[in-house]
């Protein structure tokens, strides 16, 4: 099992990406999110020049945030820094557009960029479509450094849904989602990626294909429970994101709540509905994934952690990591809480890491 960190991308917090390479760490994903965080791309930028061996990619960029032919050129211009382990994680934008009051990319804009992407990505001649409007375009002055096209730069989807997941197998060298720590969701997803893979001719190949799951994790200590203060400070912010994801299904496509939110929706869309309409797309993403909003502690119930966090003592997350790799797991993307970031590396590392061996 690998393990990687997901950063608030945070231009002035470099060295946390250190620290991460130093313990053992393999990926930093840099989150990019225009009206939440620092720019991912220039994050990126320092970090390559600051480690030699963890792998810097997006967690992730963003269809149509930035256009295809821009992200492709802002991940291979990171390429040029860190030759060999740059890498494009990619999805449709829930919070980067959400939080603007707007919709995702729909599947189809979708499909189109990771293909415009992927093609540029190798050096080749793309398709690129916008304004109704379709023309090639291509990098014009890669043989004198400016983007590095030649080291391969593997294309991470991200995808909660068995379509976009189907996208993941078409285009994708890996698939990264948010999956309950069991056994059969991560067969769920294997599955909706072949079919994709089959569906466009591609073979996929699970050798090489990484699954990637997002997730905060905490190391119990002795007598701790997952309603301990700690626990909460630092999976709290990772619970609640259900709730927004949630929310904003029923608010676009009329999608019930899953079970284990309603005991307490009533009470959330209140509070979510109290903020008049055009601040709305405010609220419901308050702290995001990256503090949890002091009216939103009452939702991050122990059950709810359990669910949607990996928690235990030493042995029993090494045996549930254990598990999820024979499952299929590949990859473990961290995500802390914002003020827990530096502790919840050091301890997942030092605790845990040894065990796995």
């Amino acid at each position: 099992m690998q393990f990687g960190v997901c950063l608030h991308s945070k231009i002035d917090d470099i060295d946390l990406v250190v620290r991460a390479e130093e313990l053992g760490y393999t990926a930093a994903w840099f989150a990019d999110s225009q009206m939440l965080w620092g720019d991912a791309y220039a994050c990126m930028a320092l970090a390559a020049t600051r480690t030699s061996r963890i792998r810097i990619g997006t967690g992730v960029s963003v269809v149509d945030t930035r256009i295809a032919p821009v992200t492709a050129h802002s991940i291979a211009t990171i390429n040029v820094l860190a030759p060999g382990r740059t890498f494009l994680g990619v999805g449709n934008g829930f919070t980067a557009w959400r939080v603007m009051g707007r919709k995702p990319a729909r599947l189809s804009e979708f499909e189109a960029f990771l293909d415009t992407t992927r093609t540029l990505l190798r050096g080749e001649e793309a398709a690129f479509t916008y304004r109704g409007a379709t023309t090639d375009v291509a990098f014009q002055m890669a043989d004198l450094g400016f983007v590095n096209v030649t080291d391969p730069v593997e294309i991470h989807v991200s995808a909660f849904g068995p379509k976009g997941q189907r996208l993941a197998g078409a285009y994708g060298d890996g698939l990264v989602v948010s999956v309950p720590p069991l056994r059969s969701a991560v067969e769920r997803c294997l599955a909706n990626v072949a079919a994709g893979a089959s569906e466009a001719g591609r073979r996929f190949d699970r050798a090489t294909f990484q699954l990637t799951t997002l997730t905060s994790v905490a190391v119990l200590e002795k007598g701790e429970g997952l309603d301990s203060d700690r626990v909460i400070e630092q999976c709290g912010p990772m619970a609640v994101m259900a709730y927004h994801y949630a929310y904003e299904r029923q608010r676009q496509f009329g999608v019930s709540p899953p079970p284990h939110l309603r005991e307490h929706w009533d009470r959330y869309v209140a509070l979510v509905e109290a903020t008049p309409q055009a601040q709305r797309h405010y609220r419901i993403h308050a702290g995001h994934g990256t503090y949890l909003h002091p009216e939103e502690r009452v939702f991050a119930t122990p059950e709810l952690i359990g669910m949607t966090s990996m928690v235990g003592t030493p042995g029993e997350l090494a045996d549930k990591i254990r598990a999820l790799e024979a499952a299929g797991l590949d990859h473990v993307m961290v995500l802390p809480s914002f003020a827990s970031r530096y502790r919840a590396l050091e301890e997942l590392a030092t605790k845990v890491f040894p065990l796995l061996g």
